[in-house]
């Protein structure tokens, strides 16, 4: 493959990993096309965490100093009884990493930062995919076909394009044992850069400060085997949340009204994707599509930076040999993946722990990896073909 030729890439997805990978791909000389099945830009869903060598691929990109500018500065949280009243101090090392950002300021940062050099799609979704030697014929669920040189699947845990490219997600997907939902609403609580914690045996409800205290992000989660339902289904998911919490103490009642009334609202269960290859032919997975973690590792942000760093880098290094591209970006990634993934079944493991003492608390704070001193490890320099 010449290096200098135009290579045409789609990428499914365009929350965090999408739009890294095509920020990186047009940089080194690609030209990257991004489907989001959303009609817009994803405004809601919680804070996000950066650790390690994310906060270095975002150094590269120019992003970093902007995403300091939006960090959470989120201070140790209340947990709180059913009353309400105070009974330990959950320290800001344990949820939150070396930087903190809600998800939707960082996915309409990567959508400022790529707008003007890829082309969006939205509220569109890939329909079929059929690849010959040569590319790969997409279909769409409302646009016209189009043939593409590669195909990026970065359409998180339920992704439509590992199930089209390498079968029915029930072989991937591994359920952990918690159901989260997360919506926004106004801080009605006045709370300034903290928040509250409540637990019962097998669920939790929170409330975080957003956005310099002017707004608020709620959470519930509980324990549950594998449930039947459609992950589409908003009415759904808000009625089986409803019903696990109904009759809990402290601000349960109106956090539940809050959520019925939340236009910005995610359900999904925490999950891991287990694969022995990411790629097939010409189609490759990136992030929570091939690898999710799980929300309990708190390496899900992290780990689609790194893998969209490492996948555009192999591409352009291999000047466009997709077949050498994929099982180098496979050997980088996987490292990574193993050590993120066992983080996230220790987190589910001991997600619903009786009510914790302060001493345990601190403990937990103190052996936090962000206040562990480990070498780094650096990411390979993969030099743009073009200039930023």
């Amino acid at each position: 493959m010449n290096k200098t030729q135009t290579r045409t890439v789609l990428i499914s997805g365009g929350s965090v990993a999408g739009p890294a990978l095509a920020y990186w791909l047009h940089r080194h000389g690609f030209t990257p096309t991004i489907v989001e099945r959303a009609p817009r830009l994803r405004d809601g869903g919680y804070a996000v965490d950066f650790r390690g060598e994310a906060l270095d691929v975002l150094d590269r990109m120019g992003l970093l100093q902007q995403i300091e500018a939006l960090d959470t500065q989120m201070g140790d949280a209340a947990m709180v009884d059913a009353a309400g009243r105070q009974y330990a101090t959950l320290p800001a090392a344990i949820f939150a990493g070396d930087l903190e950002v809600l998800k939707g300021d960082l996915t309409r940062m990567l959508y400022e930062a790529t707008r003007k050099d890829v082309e969006y799609v939205f509220g569109d979704s890939i329909a079929s995919l059929n690849q010959d030697e040569n590319g790969v014929h997409v279909t769409f669920e409302r646009g016209a076909p189009r043939r593409f040189d590669l195909v990026v699947g970065a359409d998180g845990l339920h992704s439509r394009t590992r199930a089209l490219a390498f079968g029915p997600e029930e072989q991937y997907v591994r359920h952990l044992g918690i159901y989260t939902a997360i919506f926004n609403l106004d801080n009605y609580l006045g709370l300034k850069n903290t928040g509250h914690l409540y637990t019962a045996p097998g669920k939790a409800a929170n409330i975080f400060t957003a956005r310099a205290n002017t707004e608020a992000r709620a959470a519930f989660h509980f324990a549950a085997e594998h449930l039947e339902y459609d992950w589409r289904d908003t009415a759904a998911h808000k009625r089986i949340v409803a019903e696990r919490f109904a009759g809990e103490g402290w601000e349960v009642p109106r956090l539940l009204k809050e959520m019925d009334a939340a236009q910005e609202f995610f359900f999904d269960s925490n999950a891991q994707v287990e694969m022995d290859t990411w790629s097939a032919g010409r189609i490759v997975l990136l992030g929570d599509a091939g690898y999710c973690a799980g929300p309990t590792s708190g390496r899900g942000t992290s780990q689609a930076l790194i893998g969209a760093y490492l996948l555009a880098g192999e591409l352009a290094a291999r000047e466009g040999d997709h077949t050498a591209a994929f099982t180098a970006y496979e050997q980088q990634m996987r490292p990574y993946v193993t050590e993120h993934q066992a983080l996230g079944r220790e987190g589910a493991e001991r997600f619903f722990m009786p009510a914790p003492t302060q001493e345990i608390l601190d403990m937990l704070a103190a052996s936090a990896p962000e206040n562990t001193h480990t070498e780094p490890v650096r990411l390979p320099d993969y030099t743009p073909a073009t200039a930023a």
